[in-house]
């Protein structure tokens, strides 16, 4: 595969619905993983993920340009499969949340660090070669794998619970709005600061409404609440579509 080859943009524009389908893809993402490795084997639940995810994201990297379901299919894909690993490595293997934390926020720095020596920038406006697009893959993969365990942490180890810690995120994200907004915050930087956060919230939000009572949340169940965020999804997805078609037919 030519790493350099040149394609049309292959993310989408950053508007409202970007990151209302973000936020949806990261909570469905927590809800549908949370029911897989509690359904199935966890190891084997991961495993067989990776392998859909690694099909996605080739079919992804084959598309010559944006395409909202395939690019919305590979985002959800990578929110199933990094908060299966975040979870599985503190369920099956014992790792804290604190250290789980702490050693994605190590991967995301260390991407981030090769992506910019490599590039030159970290600007998803430049998603215009292959090997560009597989940074931002990773990136994004190491975003949905720390905010798991982030959110984690301050629900479980900080006792915050699910509530408390979806507000507690919701207030964070306002940094990165007010500061691009208002106070000439870095763009590349508060588009990643916003991104990472996403992930957090919507898993607190969809932790919130599934888990059990006793465990601070609604009770809803995972199966019901992962069913109707894919729904919604959906239907973002099709609004997308319709812009995007009639985006693409004006420009012929």
């Amino acid at each position: 595969m030519d790493l350099s080859r040149r394609t049309l943009a292959k993310v989408p524009e950053v508007a409202l619905l970007f990151w209302v389908t973000k936020l949806l893809t990261t909570a469905m993402g927590e809800s549908t993983s949370d029911y897989l490795v509690k359904a199935y084997n966890p190891v084997l639940a991961v495993a067989i993920g990776t392998l859909v995810l690694l099909g996605v994201i080739a079919f992804q990297l084959g598309r010559d340009r944006y395409i909202p379901w395939v690019y919305w299919l590979t985002v959800l894909m990578v929110a199933i499969v990094g908060t299966m690993t975040a979870d599985v490595l503190h369920l099956q293997f014992g790792v804290p949340y604190a250290v789980s934390t702490t050693f994605f926020a190590v991967v995301l720095g260390v991407v981030f660090v090769a992506w910019y020596r490599t590039e030159g920038t970290l600007s998803i406006h430049s998603i215009f070669t292959t090997r560009r697009e597989l940074f931002y893959w990773v990136t994004v993969m190491a975003t949905f794998a720390l905010g798991t365990a982030a959110g984690d942490f301050t629900a479980h180890t900080v006792k915050l619970g699910y509530f408390d810690s979806a507000v507690l995120f919701a207030g964070l994200i306002l940094i990165p709005a007010v500061g691009y907004r208002f106070f000439g915050m870095n763009e590349v930087l508060a588009f990643w600061f916003a991104y990472v956060l996403t992930r957090p919230l919507g898993a607190s939000i969809a932790d919130w409404l599934g888990k059990p009572k006793h465990l601070s949340g609604l009770g809803l169940g995972d199966g019901p609440v992962s069913a109707v965020f894919g729904i919604l999804i959906v239907m973002c997805v099709a609004v997308m579509t319709r812009q995007w078609n009639r985006s693409t037919s004006i420009a012929a």
